[in-house]
């Protein structure tokens, strides 16, 4: 047993530690080469609020995002509702519904709706507008399947279809979601592993046409090709106390994404009589992005379960970042 219990944390601190003394630092030349960035805005605000430490918590509607083995770590049916007031003016909406078949399967679907106000247009002859405006939006629809195997080792996964338009433009995807989530049985350490966006690579279509600086007609057809912004987290969780009228939880994480350089996150969360939450958050390797927190309230309203939580983000310079979310379980 304990050999079980070792293994998962030596890989962790081998990952964390001793692949970066093994292998460069390539963030930097990674950045800006994945599209549809609009899949790496985290949603919900209790994973939010704890740093985004959450793959190995999970144990709720926001698994459907995050981890979709998380899915099957409750009981009761689930509705979520998330808005994420992004920066510069962009609007994030999230909604998600989880059910449970039996015991053992659970199915989710999710849908993720990005948009911005109209802007207008500029060129390079006319940077002060030509006219028109355009809009920007992404859409997303996610089914997920979670099952436990045992009582200590769970998989999910999720299909994801997803569209994005700018302007003229439209780029679309078929993307998966893979998840675990495992109990090691050994006090209340628990150990996930997510894999999230992954697939084959995108590019836009259809036509752009413009005016070159040799007043020159353009049309633009061919566009290149991107990967999405694949993301693997791996992540140990536990409870430091646990009394009959309050709980702390603690959670570590390590990032690995394909369009950046690796960060580790960490979070806490304390419970005070399963109805008021504070949480807390900090994520490393970020330029700008740092620290997060929050709240979240649980009342009972019959038979059915109501919660209202809320994160901030701090971005530095960019300002912060707010989250809302409203959780029904039934």
């Amino acid at each position: 047993m304990m050999r079980k219990i070792l293994i998962p944390i030596i890989l962790l601190i081998w990952t964390t530690f001793g692949w970066a003394q093994l292998i460069p630092n390539l963030g930097g030349q990674r950045v800006g080469t994945s599209a549809a960035q609009f899949l790496k805005i985290g949603v919900g605000a209790r994973a939010i609020g704890m740093g985004e430490a959450f793959v190995s918590i999970a144990n709720d509607a926001e698994a459907l995002y995050w981890n979709p083995a998380g899915i099957s770590q409750f009981s009761k049916n689930a509705l979520l509702a998330s808005h994420v007031q992004w920066l510069v003016d962009i609007k994030l909406e999230y909604a998600g519904a989880v059910y449970h078949l039996d015991p053992a399967n659970s199915f989710g679907i999710a849908i993720t709706y990005l948009h911005t106000d109209e802007m207008m247009e500029t060129t390079e002859l006319m940077p002060l507008g030509t006219g028109r405006t355009f809009s920007f939006g992404d859409f997303m629809v996610a089914l997920t399947y979670a099952r436990n195997m045992t009582d200590k080792f769970s998989f999910g996964i999720t299909a994801k279809v997803m569209q994005e338009n700018i302007a003229e433009l439209t780029m679309r995807a078929f993307l998966f979601d893979l998840g675990t989530y495992y109990k090691t049985g050994w006090r209340s350490i628990r150990f996930a592993v997510a894999v999230t966006n992954f697939g084959s690579d995108i590019a836009p279509t259809g036509t752009v046409e413009y005016i070159n600086l040799q007043n020159e007609k353009v049309t633009v057809t061919n566009f290149q090709s991107f990967s999405p912004p694949t993301m693997f987290r791996i992540g140990i969780a536990m409870e430091l106390v646990e009394t009959e009228n309050y709980k702390l939880t603690s959670s570590v994480q390590l990032d690995h994404p394909n369009d950046n350089k690796e960060n580790i996150n960490f979070g806490l969360e304390y419970w005070w009589n399963d109805m008021f939450a504070l949480r807390a958050g900090y994520k490393t390797a970020r330029v700008e992005e740092n620290f997060s927190a929050g709240f979240g309230v649980r009342l009972p309203l019959g038979s059915t379960d109501f919660r209202l939580d809320y994160a901030f983000t701090n971005f530095g310079r960019l300002g912060y970042v707010n989250r809302f979310a409203m959780q029904f379980y039934f």
